[in-house]
C-alpha cells in the first residue's frame, strides 16, 4: 500500500500512515514524503508504535517503509523499558567556565556518547546550547549520528528565538519547556549539563 504525502505538512504524513496501518492486520505501507522532518516524524511514529521501518531517498523524495505484524520487528532488550531511561538537558554550548576548553569537552562528551553507543532517549538543548544544533557544523554532524542511533533531539524554541536562530535549526526539532517538565516526571533519570 502506498500513501503519497508529498507536499503535505506535519502532521498529515503521520496521520496518513496511521490511517493506512489501522486498516491492515499485517503488511507494508510505503509513505512518500518530500522533506526530512516528515521522514523523522514517520520513523519516530513507527518506532513508538512497535513497527519496523526503514527510509530510502528516491529521486526528489523519500520513501518510508513501515512494516506491521511480521516477526521482523526489533524486540527491546530484556529488563529495559524502551524510551524511559535518560533525559539529558544541555544548558550551555560549553562544559565549565573556560570557553575554549569547554567546547573541546562538550565535543568530546558527545563523541564518546556516539562511540560507546550510550545514547539517552531524549536530549534537550536550551540557552546557549542551541548554538550546538544550529551553528557548530562539527557538533551538528555528531548530533545527527546520535539522532540516527535513536535519540530524540529538541532545541528550546524560546532560546532559538532569543539568539535569532529559529530558521537555523540543523538537527532535531523545536521544543518547549513542556518537554523538560514531562521529562523530569516521566524518565528514570534526568541529567543536566551546563
Amino acid at each position: 500500500m502506498i500513501a503519497d504525502a508529498r507536499g503535505m505538512g506535519c502532521p498529515k504524513p503521520v496521520l496518513m500512515a496511521e490511517d493506512a496501518l489501522s486498516g491492515i492486520s499485517e503488511g507494508i505501507v510505503d509513505v512518500l514524503v518530500d522533506n526530512e522532518a516528515s521522514v523523522k516524524n514517520l520513523m519516530r511514529f513507527a518506532s513508538k508504535s512497535g513497527f519496523y521501518s526503514e527510509e530510502s531517498k528516491e529521486d526528489g523524495y523519500w520513501k518510508v517503509r513501515i512494516v506491521k505484524g511480521y516477526p521482523c520487528e526489533v524486540q527491546p532488550e530484556a529488563g529495559k523499558e524502551p524510551g524511559k531511561d535518560v533525559f539529558l538537558i544541555i544548558g550551555s554550548d560549553t562544559m565549565g567556565k573556560d570557553e575554549t576548553l569547554g567546547r573541546i569537552l562538550m565535543k568530546g562528551f558527545f563523541e564518546t556518547m556516539k562511540v560507546t553507543r550510550e545514547v539517552p532517549h531524549t536530549i534537550f538543548f536550551l540557552n546557549a546550547a542551541v548554538k550546538l544544533t544550529t551553528q557548530d557544523e562539527e557538533m551538528i554532524a555528531i548530533l545527527r549520528d546520535i539522532e540516527k542511533m535513536g535519540a530524540e533531539i529538541f532545541s528550546c524554541g524560546t532560546c532559538l528565538k532569543h539568539f535569532d536562530l529559529e530558521k537555523s535549526l540543523m538537527v532535531g526539532y523545536r521544543g518547549t519547556t513542556n518537554h523538560i517538565v514531562e521529562g523530569i516526571k516521566n524518565f528514570k533519570r534526568t541529567v543536566w549539563i551546563g
